[in-house]
């Protein structure tokens, strides 16, 4: 059984990478840039997903272009519910290439992530493969949490500090008076 995962940078993608393949599935990678902010977070993410897929042997598809300025019209005036844009339209872009694909599963990275808001990214998904009919790959990877990270650092990765986009690296930094 073949399926693509969006994969949103090189750590996250350790365990359910694994994980998947344990179980027998054929996995391929999709790494979405829309959403990462800046374009020079984007382009390290990028090196060192793809130096780790080249470790692993895990075939990758990289998303063209960088449209920085679709994603922000798409989230401004609601930034506070732009992860929910995200969300969609990052398991809708990996949906569709998995239906071109013909891969019979699609899944995300983004289940992996403690951060994450896993019940919305479950139905979502969820939606979106009934309506591209190509299932969504449930699966909680939270529980290899520290083993992602673990073996993560211990493969010297780049671990970005925030989610990716522009408005989430601005909640890292700026912390008002």
């Amino acid at each position: 059984m073949k399926v693509l995962i969006h994969i949103c940078c090189g750590p996250c993608s350790i365990y359910p990478v694994e994980t998947m393949k344990s179980k027998g599935f054929e996995v391929m990678g999709f790494f979405y840039r829309h959403n990462i902010h800046p374009y020079s977070e984007c382009l390290k993410r990028q090196e060192h997903l793809e130096s780790y897929a080249r470790q692993i042997g895990l075939r990758l598809i990289i998303q063209e272009g960088y449209d920085l300025e679709g994603f922000i019209q798409n989230v401004v005036y609601r930034e506070k519910d732009r992860c929910t844009y995200c969300y969609h339209d990052r398991l809708r872009t990996t949906a569709l290439l998995a239906k071109r694909g013909k891969f019979d599963y699609f899944s995300s990275t983004l289940l992996y992530s403690k951060f994450q808001n896993h019940d919305l990214i479950k139905s979502m998904g969820e939606s979106i493969g009934k309506s591209t009919a190509v299932p969504f790959l449930y699966e909680d990877f939270r529980s290899g949490w520290k083993e992602g990270i673990k073996t993560s650092k211990n493969l010297g990765m780049y671990r970005q500090q925030y989610c990716g986009c522009i408005y989430s690296e601005k909640e890292r930094f700026y912390k008002p008076g």
